[in-house]
């Protein structure tokens, strides 16, 4: 993947990873729309970025699923042609299951997962009509490897798994290229803003995510990976990694290794 005169679509784009990747692809000769419920903050994303007549707000609520077709009208109209859409928004979760109330598992599951696969299947004609297109999914470690305190968001992201990889196989004759991203920590304000069990924000940062790789490392990176066309694409630290080969060769060893390790 070149991103040089692509024309990128990202969601979850007001802030952490999202905003990142927006800044970071702005200085690649590209096109992007930023979306998010917060048209506030993507306005302060698009100065932020280099060339910001080359970018574009388009607010966004991943929860609104029935509107997506209408979002895609409104993104050609303001770019003419998209070539990849970087799946980012998404919402966090910091609550044990027996503490979890039903309306937030549906409310993440809405916005991780279904919002995200609504919006895909209303930009896939688009796709299909020009031949090309890119699908990049930021999911999670824990969409490999689930860990206490993250059930719902674990499913959401394992579930991402689930269709995309359906949908990589599905599109393989028709140029369509599909790439599952899987951050480990990363220095966001995903933790602050994380539901607890009532659906209320966390407001406290975990030492684990404080501790992560910065933004702009993740871009960089990101960048440079995706050069290779993966199917999926790891960047985290080494013990999040190891964590991934724990779960492939050593699962029992990895399930006592979970039980006492900090991940919050």
């Amino acid at each position: 993947m070149d991103f040089n005169d692509k024309v990128i679509w990202i969601t979850g784009a007001s802030s952490g990873i999202g905003k990142g990747l927006a800044i970071a692809l702005s200085k690649l000769n590209t096109t992007i729309i930023i979306s998010s419920r917060n048209q506030l903050a993507l306005n302060q994303v698009k100065k932020e970025c280099l060339h910001p007549a080359n970018i574009f707000v388009l607010p966004l609520d991943l929860e609104d699923m029935e509107l997506m077709p209408l979002k895609v009208s409104e993104a050609l109209e303001m770019v003419g042609n998209i070539d990849v859409v970087i799946h980012n928004g998404g919402v966090a979760q910091r609550s044990f299951v027996r503490d979890t109330s039903i309306t937030v598992d549906t409310q993440i599951m809405r916005v991780n997962y279904l919002g995200t696969v609504a919006l895909t299947k209303a930009i896939l004609p688009h796709f299909l009509e020009n031949k090309k297109g890119c699908f990049i999914v930021t999911t999670s470690i824990v969409g490999r490897a689930a860990t206490p305190l993250r059930s719902s968001y674990a499913a959401s992201k394992h579930a991402l798994h689930g269709f995309f990889d359906s949908l990589r196989a599905e599109l393989y004759r028709e140029n369509i290229k599909v790439t599952l991203v899987c951050p480990g920590f990363v220095r966001t304000q995903i933790s602050m803003n994380a539901l607890t069990g009532d659906g209320s924000p966390q407001q406290q940062m975990d030492k684990a995510t404080a501790n992560g790789l910065t933004v702009e490392r993740f871009a960089s990176c990101f960048i440079k990976k995706m050069k290779n066309d993966p199917e999926e694409l790891v960047i985290a630290g080494f013990k999040e990694k190891l964590v991934l080969y724990l779960k492939r060769f050593f699962p029992r060893v990895l399930s006592k290794v979970i039980r006492k390790m900090k991940v919050v």
